[in-house]
Parts: structure tokens; sequence; C-alpha cells
């Protein structure tokens, strides 16, 4: 793409896309979480605007190269069940259409004369029949989600198929990871108690041996 003074600026704008990815990349394992309590007690205090504050920062922190497993098990360990669904999908979704964005603006081009001829089949593969793949690929909790947001904008993809594919694709591993993060004080407990018990009974088995292997002794 050459601007109005005839400069090409393709390289220019995948760098700057290389670039917000590693700025991502470092912001996100540089940042300290905040405490729970401080995130819930923030919630309460400021009301639907904190909510959607919260939703916002999901869809940043998902633009970037973070499992969005674990913010998905965080929110659900924050807020709650119904309300971590709902801000977990609405801002892997904004998230999603972000990257695409991004992606199709920044690096389409480049990624277009690198490959040149080569990604011309994917590229018809993908605009015509790109649902089912980008589904499978959502469906598979082992395929990044900020790859499939980025990749598939530097393709041919049309951005409705894209957007349907996502949000279908995402709820059930969605789902199943708020839950586990809303279970997990539960979860804890369990946990706590299925060792507690084993280790109590141990515990009186070692007295009750002890006093009558004392007492032994003291009859011989």
């Amino acid at each position: 793409m050459r601007t109005p003074g005839g400069a090409d600026t393709t390289w220019l704008r995948a760098t700057v896309l290389v670039g917000l990815l590693a700025v991502g990349a470092v912001v996100a394992v540089s940042v300290d979480l905040p405490d729970v309590d401080v995130v819930r007690d923030w919630l309460r205090d400021a009301g639907p605007f904190g909510w959607m504050g919260l939703g916002a920062g999901v869809a940043l922190v998902l633009t970037a190269p973070v499992p969005r497993t674990a913010v998905s098990v965080a929110l659900g360990l924050v807020a709650g069940f119904v309300p971590g669904l709902v801000v977990a999908l609405t801002g892997a979704m904004v998230a999603a259409v972000v990257s695409f964005g991004l992606s199709r603006w920044l690096g389409r081009e480049a990624v277009t004369r690198l490959a040149g001829s080569r990604l011309e089949r994917l590229d018809g593969l993908l605009a015509e029949r790109g649902f089912v793949p980008l589904l499978v690929g959502r469906l598979l909790p082992v395929v990044p989600f900020v790859v499939l947001s980025y990749g598939a904008g530097l393709t041919a993809m049309r951005l409705l198929p894209y957007v349907a594919a996502t949000a279908l694709g995402i709820l059930p591993s969605t789902v199943v990871q708020v839950g586990v993060g809303a279970s997990a004080p539960a979860l804890a407990s369990s946990a706590a108690a299925a060792v507690a018990v084993p280790v109590l009974v141990l515990v009186v088995v070692a007295v009750v041996w002890f006093r009558r292997r004392r007492a032994g002794l003291s009859l011989s």
C-alpha cells in the first residue's frame, strides 16, 4: 500500500504489528495480577462501569499472547460463573475481532508479498470454506487463541464466517474454564477434606499403635 505521497508502507505496518505483539508479550509476563479480593471490591464499588472496564481489560489482554484459559479461569474465580462467563465471552469476541482487524490491516499485504502464489490456494479455501477449519481450530484447546486470531487476519478469510466460527468455537471451552474458576473454592475445600481425612486416620492409628506398644512393653 502506498501513501498519497507515494511511499510504500507495507513493511512499516508489518513492523508495527510485530512490535505490538512483542510489547504485549513483554507486558503480559512482567505485570503482576491484582489480588482476587481487590478486584471483587473494585467491581462492587465501581458498579456497571467496573464491569465494562473489566470486559475492556479482558479484550485488551487477549489481543496479546496471553493464554485465554488462564483469563477465563481467573474470571470465574473473581466474578462467579454467570458474570464471569459473560465477561469472558464478550472480551474474547472483542479481542478476536480487533486482532483480526489489526492483522488484516497491518500484516496481510506483507504476507501476500512474501508468500506470493503459495498463499493463493489457502486464500481460496478460507475465503469460500473458512468457517469449518476455524471452528475446529477454536474447539481444540491446544491451538492458541491469539495465533488463530491474527493468523486468520493474514489470510483472505471473510469477517462474518470468522466471527461466527469464533463465537461457536470458544463457547464450550469458556463454559468449562469459567466453571472451573467459579468452583475453585469448593474444589479446594473438597481437596483439603480429601487430604485431611486420611491424614487424621493415620494419626489416630499411629496413636493407638503407640499406646498399645507402650502398654505391651509395660506388661513385659
